[in-house]
């Protein structure tokens, strides 16, 4: 598979190969994740279609990953969160969600290195715009806010449905506010720091809403799921999700 770079007045600048499989993820710095479990990064001002590096360190699929800086962190399906200091060429990992065992398993709860089943899938990450924390989604219907210094949760952040399918978050204006879809078919909304739901809203037909994402620049955010619809914010106030000090219009045609 190939990913391309594209430009809105010329069209297709590049088209990058090197892909085995799917490219399930792509970033502004070109950074793509896939089933073979690597993150390629390529040298965009280079003429070259080769990646210039090559991150291979995760056990399973790559799911997310967000660039900030000279840092990636990535997301994988193995429970995973890697993050790489690319100017000091080095990889730090934590795992984020692990399943209970039974009470009577002799399995210890620490051992995840020889039992990888026991840790929950993430589906989305994203750091916060300090770069000090980073937000991760895994398939325990759960979403925490990660120290990236030290690896403590801050907060988790729960209400929504999220046990089979890849669901995205992200944080809102401000790093206010937590979003996310749900399997539901509805967006949740969190205070960032107390944790709570403050909104909830119907988006998709009581279908999964798979994605939000946040334009921070004007204070709107927009939504996708498994109707083959897009609900974006609109002039048109349809819907009004209000937070402490702000205000955000979101339409749901």
């Amino acid at each position: 598979m190939k990913a391309a770079l594209s430009s809105s007045e010329s069209g297709l600048v590049q088209t990058y190969s090197a892909h085995g499989y799917e490219v399930l993820d792509l970033s502004v710095t070109a950074d793509n994740a896939r089933f073979d479990a690597t993150v390629r990064l390529w040298d965009c001002k280079s003429q070259s279609t080769k990646p210039i590096q090559v991150l291979d360190d995760s056990k399973d699929s790559v799911s997310s990953l967000h660039v900030l800086g000279h840092e990636v962190v990535t997301g994988s399906v193995d429970g995973r969160m890697r993050l790489y200091d690319l100017r000091m060429g080095m990889m730090y990992a934590d795992i984020i969600g692990r399943k209970l065992l039974m009470s009577s398993s002799t399995i210890p709860l620490c051992d995840a290195e020889a039992f990888p089943a026991y840790l929950d899938p993430i589906t989305s990450i994203q750091q916060t715009s300090d770069g000090n924390a980073v937000l991760v989604s895994t398939l325990d219907s759960t979403i925490r806010l990660m120290d990236k210094s030290n690896g403590q949760m801050l907060q988790s952040y729960k209400g929504h449905l999220n046990k089979d399918y890849r669901i995205r978050s992200c944080l809102g204006p401000g790093d206010s506010m937590v979003i996310s879809g749900s399997e539901d078919g509805k967006i949740y909304a969190w205070d960032l720091f107390t944790g709570k739901v403050f909104e909830t809203l119907s988006a998709h037909d009581a279908k999964v809403a798979s994605a939000v994402t946040c334009n921070i620049l004007r204070n709107e955010f927009a939504s996708a799921g498994a109707d083959g619809k897009t609900a974006s914010s609109s002039p048109v106030d349809l819907l009004v999700l209000t937070v402490p000090g702000s205000v955000i219009v979101w339409s749901a045609t």
